[in-house]
């Protein structure tokens, strides 16, 4: 875990890929994106389905760490319409009952076209952004503003090692400069955008169970 003050708010940077909000009792997560093989499947492309219930195994496992009540997904926690199997809804309900959290749903891209279904999936739709004690939570990135913006959708990913031996690896992207945290995707099968570790840019790579930040000094560890 990560600890860190950003913007005058203080949050936990979890390796499962979540944060976590002390004051709040509250985990963010972002482009969960539950049922995407079963979607992949309906097209004849075969990915195996065991990816739904590892995301949401790491999910419980965050809760259990840090022992939260409430769950912002800042969009994207389904992927289509062809992903609402039985199996993807049951195992996200199974999820809820397991850990008891009070979950919330700020609509993202994916999940949009679904919206007039979400309600059988027991929790709380946000169209619009949330405000959180001036802490602004949203699916797509906001321009600058006051408060902390903290969102997901652009899949950040970091890029470390030279020629012949390079890694890349999710990460919490912070840019001071926006007053802007951008979530990695919280799903296992979801791709990745490399960001630019730029002046006043510090990204938090997730390595195994160890965060490790990242300035812009030549992508070097802070």
């Amino acid at each position: 875990m990560e600890t860190v003050v950003l913007h005058n708010q203080t949050l936990t940077l979890l390796p499962e890929k979540a944060v976590y909000l002390p004051t709040h009792s509250a985990l963010l997560v972002s482009d969960v994106h539950l049922g995407k093989s079963e979607t992949f499947q309906h097209f004849g492309i075969p990915v195996p389905s065991q990816v739904n219930q590892a995301t949401l195994q790491r999910l419980q496992q965050a809760q259990a760490r840090t022992q939260a009540r409430q769950l912002f997904v800042l969009g994207d926690l389904f992927h289509a319409q062809a992903g609402l199997v039985d199996e993807v809804i049951d195992g996200w309900l199974k999820f809820l009952a397991i850990t008891q959290l009070e979950a919330h749903l700020i609509l993202g891209n994916h999940d949009r076209p679904l919206a007039d279904e979400l309600s059988q999936f027991s929790l709380t739709c946000h169209i619009h952004p949330i405000d959180l004690d001036s802490m602004i939570l949203s699916h797509e990135p906001l321009p600058n503003h006051e408060g902390l913006n903290v969102c997901g959708h652009v899949h950040p990913c970091v890029q470390i090692g030279g020629q012949g031996d390079r890694l890349r690896l999710p990460c919490f992207y912070w840019e001071a400069s926006l007053n802007r945290l951008t979530l990695p995707s919280f799903g296992d099968f979801t791709g990745g955008y490399t960001v630019s570790i730029h002046q006043a840019a510090t990204a938090y790579a997730i390595a195994d169970d160890t965060i490790i930040p990242f300035d812009h000094a030549a992508g070097r560890s802070a």
